[in-house]
């Protein structure tokens, strides 16, 4: 089923290899609750509590590939849910760092993640103001829908060609962002139109 869904992905325009074997390696099963362990494979989101859900695999795909990482890279997460795309985004080889609002939630994708051997650092808190502590990031990587740019992400960029990966747009539906940061400059490109759960925090909806 996990071979299928690597094809389906492919013929939807993934083309990155690295990330298609990612996908391939993680038991997407093992991040769902388990009623819903017959749909592990579709390409859908699934509600996984607190009102959230886990990415479809082709969005999964799709924002990974276009973050372009290397391995090494630091990685900021805003919104870690289940725990899966930061086990994609760890699978690449990066240095993932991610931030969860709800406890309960955070908790669970900490230990699945430490039980596939995945060393990534998570929290709970506002992602909508990223991780101050362990910035610049080379990359950061939104898996929720913003009103706006959150300012607090663009400053821990790398500087030198640090990639944001964002949804803007409304409640009901947003278009994906890479902005690239050089120096002081920042250039943003739309990608595609997705549908995701609200980005809730200071610089999100709560601050609307």
């Amino acid at each position: 089923m996990r071979k299928n869904l690597v094809e389906q992905l492919r013929e939807r325009g993934i083309k990155d290899e690295q990330v298609l074997r990612a996908i391939e390696k993680i038991p997407r099963e093992a991040f769902l609750d388990r009623h819903f362990l017959h749909q592990a494979y579709e390409d859908s989101a699934l509600p996984i509590g607190e009102g959230q859900t886990i990415s479809q695999p082709y969005t999964v795909a799709f924002m990974t590939e276009a973050l372009e990482l290397k391995p090494g890279e630091r990685v900021l997460e805003i919104g870690t849910g289940s725990g899966y795309q930061a086990a994609v985004l760890a699978e690449l080889g990066a240095r993932v760092y991610t931030i969860e609002r709800h406890m309960a939630l955070a908790e669970a994708a900490g230990k699945r993640l430490e039980q596939f051997g995945y060393r990534v650092v998570w929290r709970t808190g506002d992602g909508s103001r990223g991780w101050p502590d362990f910035a610049p990031f080379d990359a950061i990587i939104v898996t929720a829908g913003a009103p706006d740019v959150p300012e607090s992400l663009t400053k821990q960029l790398s500087p030198n060609g640090g990639r944001l990966l964002i949804p803007i747009g409304d409640r009901a539906s947003q278009t994906m962002y890479r902005i690239r940061r050089e120096g002081e400059e920042l250039k943003g490109e739309p990608l595609s139109d997705f549908k995701f759960v609200p980005l809730i925090g200071k610089e999100g909806w709560e601050g609307k």
